[in-house]
């Protein structure tokens, strides 16, 4: 008989699989069974614990085959066209091919694999491919991030099976299990990989380097999709999971007068501490043994020309690295990523200020696009500010980022040495008070000393920041029918994801996506095409 159990133990027990399975032989009996079914850690006070939820038994305990599910056949089925290979992209197809659909999946980017030469060549030789980036190519933004998968959208969808579904293509069981669930950068691509083979074997197409730049809409109605080298493709309809830096396609929404709404996002830095620093804040040591490196989560309420602004931490990357995350040369963006052993001997984090329409008001004559062209504006500026003072035979492609220590930005003054950075690029002393525009830098400057008082010493030259973090978010929603998500005035398009302005990481955006290919059957599927 199978019985569901809740226990509170110490570190050296919830985290030794063997010591777990002695501490339970001991408690309910030498030939008991468990499975392990939540594990959380508890830092709240000086003694840490690992709370665990168990399965336990006096049989053996059937491992979960459920997710290891069955794909039809889909080559000859009706087409669906995706645009962006991302989380939201790779499982809209896969949700169309179980609903008999068959996906033509259209990514702008290269294949994982050979992405990562170019991410090489922005880190190495601060060339950005505008096609393939960190940001561009399969697997979306998400593939060379962090991996985390915690999600708080689990009113929206089923969050176990996207964990699942991943695990059925190679992500480790681990993910079932964790409160705050991981994959790390080094092994997401193997992963979207496996996704992709799965939709190849099934009848689905992929199509790399394939841009599209333009829409095929008849009769209010979107048709298909025409690619850059003139190819044109036509479906029972179009999801667009872009993701948040596909400008181009908001700005072709604009142009084909496709309703689009400028939204609210936010912008700051990353701030890089010593992992150390952030395991003695959190677990009150820095040699932390079984536990995993830690992590922290803040927000601050600030005020700037009489507007309350929010600042908080966004993306916290323990044991990770900051990279570039430009998707065309002129503009300077950093982003955050951690390994899955989160073994760097860096925590960073992006720490951003809350962005609203006053902020975009000066762009106001570029009507929808205002938040995305203030976006645009700030990454340009940073880029010009650092650009300006970097020795003359700098190449024009610099991704070389600004940095100041927090002690020195609270104060003012320029640091004039800074910290050993994961930051490849380089990094070059600058007030940030200068580089960034007021309404960033003021609200960043007053939620920084509330940060300081709950981490004791975050705010010391012990951390610096490093700018821009500008990508938290799409400065563009595409608005669509709640109740089947449908675009509002043009049918057959399914916005969905990040890049839309419904989803905010991995989890969120594919289970948008299976919300959206479901919508898209349930209209079309039965219809001639």
């Amino acid at each position: 008989m199978h019985k569901e159990i809740n226990l509170t133990l110490p570190v050296e027990i919830g985290l030794d699989q063997q010591k777990l399975t002695d501490h339970i032989a001991q408690k309910f009996g030498a030939k008991t069974f468990h499975k392990i079914l939540r594990r959380s850690i508890d830092a709240r006070k000086k003694q840490i614990k690992i709370n665990i939820s168990l399965c336990v038994s006096s049989e053996p305990i059937d491992e979960d085959i459920a997710f290891e599910r069955i794909y039809p056949f889909v080559e000859n089925a009706k087409p669906v066209i995706v645009v962006g290979a991302g989380p939201a992209g790779l499982f809209a197809a896969l949700r169309l091919i179980e609903l008999g659909l068959k996906p033509l999946v259209f990514e702008r980017g290269k294949d994982v694999k050979s992405r990562r030469r170019d991410l090489a060549a922005i880190n190495q030789k601060q060339i950005v491919n505008p096609e393939s980036n960190y940001c561009f190519g399969e697997g979306g933004a998400g593939t060379y991030s962090d991996g985390k998968l915690y999600t708080r959208s689990k009113k929206r969808g089923d969050v176990r099976r996207i964990l699942e579904i991943l695990v059925s293509h190679g992500a480790t069981s681990e993910i079932l299990v964790d409160a705050h669930p991981h994959i790390g950068t080094n092994k997401l691509p193997k992963v979207v990989e496996a996704l992709r083979q799965r939709i190849l074997h099934s009848g689905g197409e992929v199509h790399f380097n394939a841009k599209v730049t333009d829409f095929i809409i008849q009769d209010e109605h979107m048709r298909g999709v025409r690619l850059a080298d003139g190819q044109e493709y036509l479906g029972l309809g179009v999801i667009l999971a872009t993701g948040h830096s596909a400008r181009d396609i908001f700005e072709l929404l604009h142009k084909r007068a496709v309703k689009i709404e400028a939204k609210p996002f936010a912008m700051g830095v990353r701030i890089e501490h010593p992992q150390a620093f952030v395991d003695r804040c959190q677990y009150g040591q820095s040699e932390r043994g079984l536990l995993p490196a830690a992590a922290y989560s803040l927000v601050a309420q600030t005020q700037f020309e009489g507007i309350q602004r929010g600042v908080f931490s966004f993306c916290m990357c323990p044991g990770g690295f900051i990279v570039p995350a430009s998707t065309a040369p002129g503009e300077l963006v950093v982003n955050g990523m951690s390994p899955s052993k989160r073994n760097s001997e860096f925590a960073n984090s992006g720490v951003v200020v809350a962005i609203n329409e006053p902020d975009w008001q000066p762009y106001a004559h570029f009507g929808e696009l205002a938040a995305l062209e203030l976006q645009k504006n700030v990454e340009t500026t940073v880029w010009q500010k650092t650009v300006k003072i970097q020795k003359p035979n700098t190449e024009i492609d610099s991704q070389i980022a600004p940095a100041q220590g927090i002690s020195d930005f609270l104060n003012g003054k320029t640091s004039p040495q800074l910290n050993r950075s994961s930051y490849q690029p380089g990094l070059l002393s600058m007030d940030m008070n200068e580089v960034l525009p007021n309404f960033i830098a003021k609200p960043l400057h007053d939620g920084l000393k509330q940060f300081g008082k709950r981490m004791k010493g975050y705010t010391s030259n012990h951390g610096q920041l490093i700018g821009l973090e500008s990508r938290t978010s799409s400065p563009v929603r595409i608005p669509r029918n709640r109740e089947n998500l449908e675009h509002e005035e043009i049918k057959g398009l399914f916005p969905c994801g990040e890049g839309a302005g419904y989803a905010g990481g991995i989890v969120s955006a594919a289970i948008d996506g299976e919300r959206c290919a479901e919508a898209l059957a349930e209209l079309y599927a039965l219809k001639p095409f």
